[in-house]
């Protein structure tokens, strides 16, 4: 019998989610499937915005960043009402399993889907590395050549004019990505919101800096940190602290999110999609697919949401000890 699936993403953005999603129509269609594609997340969902899809509709987009599907807020799912609107209408259009690429709070919501007895699988996909489940996530190590890719630009810069740079990167609450980031890019100093650094011991650090004849310092800083990067400027100017160096902040923002996926996010995004339509195939719903162990393993919604992945403290000492 045809068996019809459909796949969406949801959340911000992450490089490979086009992959994703080329895995999943063309690994359905390999089987015989029907395989449809909600456009704008969770808010298609609940509005009925399907759109049947073959193997060129996938065609040229493994390259691409972003999703073509497209990703909206939908606090309408996050209601009771709005997610059975969701199942009349994935129930009227005949679907009988869906694949939800995306985050913590996209899980959730795949959660509560399964939860009313809809099939449903999850892809891991956030720039923010902080989803249980997958040792890493989808798009994560494209975000992360980016930043480091910024952090070895402003070095030169900095080197030339003896400036500590204050480099703010993506990440919400998690500080993954600037901490590998800091460790990767030969930074003076990470600020991440896990570990407390009080913006006077922050200061010292960079003197100390200074003192050492460095030629300029890097401090890595995770936007969800207690005090973000323009927060340290404005804290350092406000006390009168002495830097040595002349400071400068760089945010880094959405273009973490941008621009094609590497390689690894390619077949990253491509494997994870595969293996959840493996898993709808074995009638094994309720899961999230991520990276275990080195390999492509699958999670219970159960042991997923509302957790969030904590930070190795021995990588943040690593990065203390190496900035010497």
């Amino acid at each position: 019998m045809m068996k019809r699936i459909a796949v969406l993403t949801s959340g911000g953005d992450a490089p490979g989610m086009n992959a994703a999603i080329r895995s999943v129509v063309r690994c359905g269609l390999e089987r015989g499937w029907e395989v449809f594609g909600v456009n704008h997340g969770y808010s298609g969902l609940v509005s009925g915005n399907f759109r049947n899809m073959g193997a060129r509709d996938v065609g040229g987009i493994i390259q691409q960043g972003g999703t073509i599907l497209g990703s909206a807020r939908c606090p309408e799912f996050q209601t009771e009402d709005g997610r059975r609107k969701a199942l009349r209408e994935l129930n009227q259009e005949g679907i009988e399993a869906l694949v939800v690429i995306g985050g913590n709070g996209s899980q959730t919501g795949a959660n509560a889907l399964n939860s009313m007895g809809f099939p449903v699988v999850g892809v891991a996909s956030t720039i923010d590395n902080d989803l249980v489940g997958s040792q890493i996530t989808l798009g994560v190590d494209t975000a992360l050549n980016i930043a480091l890719e910024a952090i070895d630009r402003l070095k030169v810069t900095a080197s030339s004019h003896q400036r500590a740079f204050l480099v703010e990167v993506m990440g919400r609450n998690c500080g993954y990505l600037a901490l590998m980031a800091g460790i990767a890019g030969g930074a003076e100093a990470v600020v991440i919101p896990e570990i407390d650094t009080p913006p006077e011991a922050l200061a010292d650090e960079i003197q100390l800096s200074y003192e050492r004849g460095k030629a300029h310092a890097i401090i890595v800083v995770a936007e969800g940190s207690h005090y973000n990067a323009a927060g340290l400027a404005a804290y350092f100017k406000e006390h009168n602290e002495e830097l040595g160096f002349g400071l400068r902040v760089t945010t880094l923002g959405h273009v973490q999110r941008g621009g094609m996926p590497g390689a690894y996010d390619r077949l990253l995004g491509t494997r994870l999609a595969a293996r959840a339509v493996d898993e709808i195939a074995k009638g094994n719903t309720g899961v999230l697919c991520g990276v275990l162990l080195g390999d492509i393993g699958t999670t219970p919604y159960a042991e997923v949401v509302g957790k969030t992945k904590a930070i190795d403290p021995a990588l943040f000492e690593l990065a203390r000890v190496l900035s010497y």
